[in-house]
């Protein structure tokens, strides 16, 4: 499966297709894609230090670092000790822990990888048409963690317009994955569904979300966990269903308010658009 999912890799052309990728890739291989290149890059260079007699400064910039002393340090937090030390005791081959089982080879061949259970691996999945619905939203720019600012400008605005109460929906879009994006060019969308029509005004913007058939499960705990459920949800029914992801953003609809409710009673359904069969 490791060489599939290698295989299939092609670039990418937006940010909802991107933030998709590092989702599934994630979910499937245990670890982001810069720390698994980071890792296999490592990985080789201490196969070099071994077998050859490449210097430790062109070993480390052959392994992507522009500094012998980041390297050095990188080195020293994943094997502790230094890469000088190493080639200078002749020991065996390091390996470095990776979920996936996935490692350097010097002849170039991918292993077969085992498979993690990240996130809830027991979490029940359920196809569903979530029909397109008018969106009153307030962007956030910045880590996701840092976006209540956004909520409260939104029911600042929506409460004297009569928009708030029981049966209001609230749904977050998130547009980035912050594994690639800088954090502070994140964008995130804290988003109230209307039934009526309203227009933009001030830092409130208008738009239309959902339409079509989703893959949808419901992540119980807080909310910094939320990225746990997406790689179970992602990595690992995506990749056995058979089914593909469009090109749209993930939503998110939260069932219950974050200031009543304790973090590990919040239950938030996110939802990730399927392609047609």
């Amino acid at each position: 499966k490791s060489n599939r999912l290698y295989r299939d890799v092609s670039p990418v052309t937006n940010s909802e297709e991107n933030h998709h990728f590092h989702r599934v890739f994630r979910g499937m291989v245990g670890e982001s894609v810069k720390q698994h290149v980071r890792r296999l890059r490592i990985e080789r260079a201490v196969h070099r230090l071994k077998h050859t007699d490449q210097s430790v400064t062109q070993i480390a910039f052959d392994a992507g670092y522009e500094a012998h002393e980041a390297f050095t340090r990188a080195f020293g937090a994943m094997f502790g000790q230094s890469p000088s030390q190493y080639r200078g005791q002749h020991r065996i081959a390091l390996r470095a822990a990776a979920p996936s089982d996935v490692h350097y080879e010097p002849d170039g061949e991918l292993k077969d990888f085992k498979e993690q259970a990240l996130g809830d691996s027991t979490m029940n999945v359920r196809i569903e048409e979530i029909p397109s619905m008018q969106v009153a939203f307030v962007r956030h720019t910045g880590p996701y963690d840092e976006c209540g600012d956004a909520w409260g400008k939104l029911m600042s605005w929506a409460g004297p317009r009569g928009l708030c109460g029981p049966s209001m929906k609230c749904v977050g879009v998130g547009h980035d994955d912050p594994e690639v994006t800088p954090r502070d060019k994140v964008r995130y969308d804290a988003g109230l569904a209307v039934d009526r029509p309203v227009s933009p005004e001030g830092d409130v913007g208008v738009q239309d979300v959902g339409g079509g058939e989703y893959a949808v499960a419901t992540h119980r705990g807080p909310y910094e966990k939320l990225g746990e459920s997406y790689a179970s949800l992602c990595g690992q029914w995506l990749a056995e269903s058979g089914r593909e992801m469009r090109s749209a953003p993930a939503l998110e609809f939260y069932r219950n308010n974050p200031q009543t409710t304790p973090p590990e009673e919040l239950l938030t359904d996110i939802c990730i658009p399927l392609a047609p069969r």
